[in-house]
């Protein structure tokens, strides 16, 4: 099945109070373990990659071409989106060049007048190509590729104006961050997200730093239309701790333990239970 935008998706997942899960890729290994698992559950799936991990895989085009060719070789037949994580709008530009099904513009940091000038204009690029848009109001905390935000609440009227150019989803800070979640988190704004969602209606809404979130909050989000939600962060954490465990073992010292197929395995499947808990937690599996 050909690479999708994730329009169609994401609003099933708000009519049915369940969300998408996006997984950040990494390299082969990541990308491999999140389409099968979707396949094995039935479940559509976003791979997002940033700036960054797109600039590591050498460029955008060589992502699209690992991803068409995995979804071609594993028969995937699961909905996948491929989706720009917190782009700048040259990336952004770039990714749609490329062939990506799916772009998020990060205009969180500008005005909001320039936040909504440089929206509208990647709007009517999209729209024109058929490929779906996330926006952001309120920078998310934490730091990933070098984007650095304060975890602060957006502002709903601000949401609103955004949401109203036409965008596919919108991501709107309520006290989420990126990475491992400090001992003093204060947990999230639902005040905030419950605004949004009065004020934006059926757009679906994304929760970005998902990694570390309560359970019971990922579900609250949800309920109050949350419709994607991003996991990077525990891929990493679960993939770093297999790999350790097994070279601390010995076992890369065992036979030809040192394949990077055999030493790699453990990372992989890590990833793999890892994508399986959240999809099963987000509600997504049989929903493709």
């Amino acid at each position: 099945m050909p690479l999708v935008n994730a329009k169609e998706m994401l609003t099933k997942a708000k009519a049915g109070h369940y969300a998408v899960g996006q997984f950040n890729i990494n390299n082969l290994e990541w990308t491999k373990a999140i389409l099968l698992t979707a396949q094995e559950l039935n479940s559509p799936v976003i791979l997002g990659v940033s700036e960054g991990a797109g600039k590591y895989m050498c460029g955008y085009k060589t992502v699209v071409g690992m991803v068409n060719g995995m979804l071609e070789e594993l028969n995937i037949t699961v909905p996948v989106a491929l989706h720009l994580d917190h782009g700048s709008y040259e990336g952004a530009k770039k990714c749609i060049e490329a062939g990506f099904s799916s772009i998020m513009f990060d205009g969180s940091h500008y005005p909001i007048a320039e936040n909504i000038e440089k929206t509208k204009e990647l709007v009517a690029i999209c729209n024109e190509k058929g490929l779906s848009i996330e926006a952001e109001v309120g920078s998310i905390g934490g730091e990933e590729d070098g984007v650095i935000g304060m975890g602060e609440c957006a502002d709903p009227n601000e949401c609103k104006q955004i949401a109203d150019l036409g965008v596919t989803m919108l991501a709107a800070g309520i006290g989420n961050i990126h990475g491992k979640y400090p001992a003093n988190w204060k947990g999230l704004s639902f005040e905030t997200l419950d605004a949004v969602q009065q004020l934006t209606g059926a757009m679906p809404l994304v929760l970005h730093g998902g990694t570390g979130i309560p359970a019971d909050m990922i579900k609250k989000a949800i309920s109050l239309g949350v419709s994607k939600i991003n996991v990077n962060t525990e891929c990493q954490l679960a993939f770093a701790d297999a790999t350790r465990k097994y070279i601390e073992a010995g076992k890369d010292l065992e036979g030809k333990g040192f394949d990077p197929r055999k030493l790699l395995a453990p990372g992989f499947e890590a990833i793999k239970a890892t994508v399986k808990e959240k999809m099963e937690l987000f509600g997504s599996v049989g929903k493709a």
